[in-house]
């Protein structure tokens, strides 16, 4: 069944790894173009660094999965160990304490925690469930990667453009 089988996704995997390094590219131009506007707002320094996380974790997937001939339960566990840094890292960089006093709640959740979350928690049930060999398999993978990628670009959009408002 393809949902266990790494072999069947590589030509999906080599489309993602391909378009997450260019991504991840336009946001290192994006950061450097407007750095010192970035660096004076408490918040932005942060979103950078997880829109650059987001961007990069389907790049990693994609390069775990490429990796040819890995039984099932090493592709699990490395799925499984990205998910878990990954799910860390952005909790660590979208702590409460860095919202500003002036962002409402609702805002924050959706642009900082769901967008990580998003992109996280699938790669962990997908590494659990390929390591099991039940439950869905690399499917997972697929709203991890278009989260990563609607809120990468939203995120890139704003240290881009919407800064110099």
């Amino acid at each position: 069944m393809a949902a266990y089988h790494s072999e069947s996704w590589s030509d999906f995997c080599v489309s993602v790894v391909g378009a997450s390094a260019a991504l991840s590219g336009l946001l290192f131009v994006a950061i450097s173009i407007n750095v010192k506007r970035i660096i004076s707002y408490s918040d932005l320094p942060s979103r950078a660094g997880q829109t650059l996380m987001v961007l990069a974790a389907p790049l990693l997937i994609a390069a775990f999965i490429l990796i040819p001939e890995q039984a099932d339960a090493v592709l699990g566990s490395e799925l499984l160990g990205l998910g878990a840094i990954l799910t860390t890292a952005l909790a660590a960089v979208n702590r409460p304490s860095i919202r500003p006093e002036g962002d409402r709640v609702l805002h924050w959740i959706i642009t900082r925690i769901a967008i990580s979350m998003l992109t996280a928690i699938p790669i962990v049930i997908a590494g659990i469930s390929v390591f099991f060999g039940a439950g869905g398999g690399l499917y997972w993978i697929v709203p991890s990667i278009v989260v990563a990628f609607v809120g990468g670009l939203t995120n890139a959009w704003v240290l881009l453009v919407e800064i110099l408002r």
